[in-house]
């Protein structure tokens, strides 16, 4: 064989060893991963009153922080919460991304000696869970371990840990005799600590032959400021019991977490009195264990709150008695989770509703002003279509509108455009129009643009259903300024889950409802409306004082409230004057009824005029003040007393001094925009009913008209998007998210809703 022939045959076979090389390397690595002894190497020192657990990770393998634990299986020496140090982020298959730890990784832990001398010797059980960076992740370990503590006295002497924690797996031991049980702190070992902020850890090692009741567990206190949730605990195992028959119980270890609420600041101890109850398999049923235990609050700057699934008396799972659910989590529930064309079935019917509350019942001039601005003979056809492209323009708004605003700004369109700039357009829009409508001028392009679009207008009217939908659009976000809980579910689903088209559908289908009305008045303008003649300049004037009145309605937020009775009275008094004046196509008075309609306006104008003047604040009852200071049927109804707040600041104190005094807390959301708020104010709020519920009630009200900094900041502490909003706090100083409410609600459910939730 010749050099050349040999060097490509040394050349083809090194290859070959290299492929092989390449192709084996992930099965000899599959096959030569570290056993978790050796994997997760530790050492444990112990210094004064704490130890400290060493870890050494290996290359390439890591923990997972949250599958960590220390515990004490000494019934008489307790273990503080481990000072865990910040490990790192990682993403796995597994559990996600989780913070876990790798190398060297030192955890103190500080114990206290109940009882009796100081052990000798501290037995421990460590809980870990970790994985390799190869892929192999390992079943969760417990190991026990015992270590010597500094200036031991002696120790009485005990059963041993071996003899707590015999393997299930292993040679079996001796039978349990009937008069060798373990006494109650050695068959049931609990430990307790502080695991976060606003929850607190609660440990039990169960011996070998031995179960606890998950019925039997309770956990109270009298610390004040402190709220204890529902305890969290794991799905234990059935068993058939002499005792208590068929129950749920637990065997070797239990972890349980109990959530609290507390408010901002609040530190000191933590009290707790923790009872439980189990028995021995061998037949002895212990009474019930009690356990105060004493633990350090960390350090919080912001008041903590129960979840919704841990709100004292939550039920559980097998108890009739359930939390109620605010109307608005119901509907985002719907919403997230419901058949598509139920819900938008549902929101297409609550937009019916909303289309008969007040914040929509000025489209209806609007959309009727825009059909008799056409001129001429309207037909059905024709009106129906202005009105569809009308209530398009509003339901499109409200859709994309809603879904833009709710994930730029976390609050709904409507609380941005009741800036005062805007607010100051549409009126003087309005304003406008009313003056066209009198004929003061024609409205109209100019003449050069006008000419090059006759072509374009003679064949079709888009330039005017153009503008239909414009205006359709503007009154979606500043006539129509609602919110209710349908609207609300729709942007808290946009806003928390990310589920854009379906909130945005239930926003549209919202829309659709609401239009419903305009709709029939569109497809019934050419019934209603009179023909083309010189009564047609009689009704757009008609609608030009609409315009008027909803050019009013729209500044009222801006202005004194003397000043929009003034407004209300001139208008009334001038457009009454003018509808007593008419005249008749003969010439003549026009007809009784009509002249009767106009002087009925002007006395409106002129009792307006002086209720202004008497300090009166409502054009629907403009003699309030007067039948006050006269003492008669009409005397003023009593007005809560609000406190105004404005930071997040100003609510954690005020509800804090409420605490303190053992009050709860309503808080109300207002704004000068908000027509349901002002719903609230007069129909609700000064009935007697309602006065008497909220009688021992600290009241505070959020003004968030100006939408400022402050305003946004308060109203995504709640994470809610704009008022009417009014929440609920209890004595304890933890709000009742569950008895939230939105938007207007008559008196007399709100009076027994506020039972309901202080009762709560």
């Amino acid at each position: 064989m010749n050099d050349r022939h040999r060097s490509g045959l040394m050349g083809w076979l090194a290859a070959a060893v290299l492929a092989w090389l390449a192709l084996a390397q992930p099965a000899l690595a599959a096959d030569d991963f570290l056993a978790p002894q050796d994997a997760y190497r530790y050492t444990i020192d112990a210094e004064g009153d704490r130890i400290v657990v060493h870890w050494k990770v290996a290359k390439g393998y890591y923990l997972y922080k949250k599958k960590m634990a220390v515990a004490s299986t000494m019934a008489t020496v307790q273990l503080a919460e481990p000072q865990w140090p910040k490990g790192e982020d990682h993403t796995d298959d597994y559990f996600g991304t989780q913070e876990i730890y790798r190398g060297n990784v030192e955890v103190p832990v500080a114990f206290t000696v109940h009882s009796g001398e100081r052990p000798k010797k501290l037995a421990l059980e460590l809980k870990l869970q970790g994985c390799a960076d190869a892929g192999l992740c390992y079943p969760p370990q417990r190991w026990k371990t015992e270590i010597d503590l500094p200036a031991a006295a002696s120790q009485s002497g005990g059963s041993g840990f071996s003899s707590l924690f015999k393997s299930k797996s292993g040679a079996p031991g001796a039978t349990q005799q009937q008069d060798d049980f373990l006494p109650p702190d050695e068959a049931f070992r609990f430990g307790a600590g502080m695991e976060k902020p606003d929850s607190v850890a609660l440990t039990w090692v169960i011996a070998e032959d031995y179960y606890m009741y998950r019925d039997r567990l309770q956990v109270t206190t009298d610390t004040p400021g402190v709220t204890l949730g529902k305890l969290q605990l794991p799905k234990g195992q059935m068993k058939h019991d002499e005792n208590f028959g068929n129950t749920e119980v637990y065997h070797e270890i239990l972890e349980a977490s109990l959530p609290i609420a507390r408010p901002a600041g609040s530190g000191g101890t933590l009290d707790l009195k923790v009872t439980y109850q189990g028995c021995a398999e061998g037949g002895l049923c212990y009474n019930p264990i009690v356990k105060n235990v004493s633990l350090e609050l960390p350090p919080s700057d912001t008041a903590t709150t129960l979840p919704a699934d841990a709100q004292p008396g939550a039920a559980d799972a097998s108890s009739t008695s359930r939390a109620p659910v605010a109307e608005q989590d119901k509907l985002a529930s719907l919403i997230r989770d419901g058949n598509l064309f139920a819900v938008l079935a549902t929101f297409f019917g609550l937009g019916i509703l909303l289309s008969f509350t007040p914040c929509v019942l000025p489209m209806i001039p609007i959309l009727s002003g825009i059909i008799v601005g056409q001129g001429g003979t309207v037909t059905p056809a024709r009106g129906f279509s202005l009105a569809f492209t009308y209530v398009q323009g509003m339901a499109l708004t409200y859709a994309a509108a809603g879904a833009a605003f709710v994930l730029a700004f976390k609050q709904a369109p409507q609380a941005f455009f009741q800036q005062p700039w805007i607010i100051t357009l549409m009126t003087l829009l309005f304003v406008v129009l009313a003056l066209a409508m009198f004929g003061a001028f024609t409205l109209q392009l100019p003449s050069s643009l006008q000419t090059k679009l006759t072509n374009v207008s003679n064949e079709q009217k888009s330039g005017t259903y153009v503008g239909t939908f414009i205006m359709g659009a503007l009154s979606a976000l500043v006539v129509t300024a609602c919110v209710a809980p349908a609207i609300i579910a729709a942007l808290s689903v946009i806003s928390q889950t990310g589920q854009i088209a379906r909130g945005a559908g239930a926003l549209y289908a919202t829309g659709l409802g609401m239009g419903v009305p305009l709709l029939i008045v569109g497809a019934s303008a050419g019934s209603l409306l009179p023909k083309a003649g010189p009564w047609m300049d009689v009704v757009k004037s008609l609608f030009g004082v609409l315009f008027l009145a909803v050019a009013v309605y729209l500044a009222a937020p801006l202005l004194p409230e003397s000043a929009v009775m003034l407004l209300w009275s001139l208008l009334a008094v001038l457009s009454g004057y003018w509808v007593f004046s008419l005249k008749a196509r003969d010439g003549n008075p026009a007809a009784a009824p009509l002249r009767g309609m106009g002087l009925i306006a002007v006395v409106y104008g002129i009792l307006l005029l002086i209720g202004a003047a008497s300090g009166s604040k409502d054009p629907l009852k403009p003699l309030d003040r007067l039948a006050a200071s006269g003492g008669g049927a009409g005397t003023q109804e009593h007005v809560l007393a609000f406190q105004r707040i404005k930071t997040v600041s100003d609510l954690e104190n005020a509800v804090a001094t409420a605490m303190a005094a053992g009050k709860p807390v309503m808080l109300d959301f207002y704004a000068d925009w908000c027509v349901s708020c002002k719903e609230m104010e007069k129909f609700t709020f000064p009935d007697p009913g309602v006065q008497s519920a909220l009688a021992n009630a600290v009241l505070l009200q959020a003004d968030v008209t100006a939408n400022d900094d402050a305003d946004k900041a308060l109203m995504n502490r709640f994470e809610i998007f704009g008022p009417p909003t009014i929440a609920f706090y209890g004595a304890d100083g933890v709000e009742r998210k569950d008895f939230r409410l939105v938007g207007f609600v008559p008196a007399e459910r709100f009076r027994d809703h506020v039972k309901a939730a202080f009762g709560s």
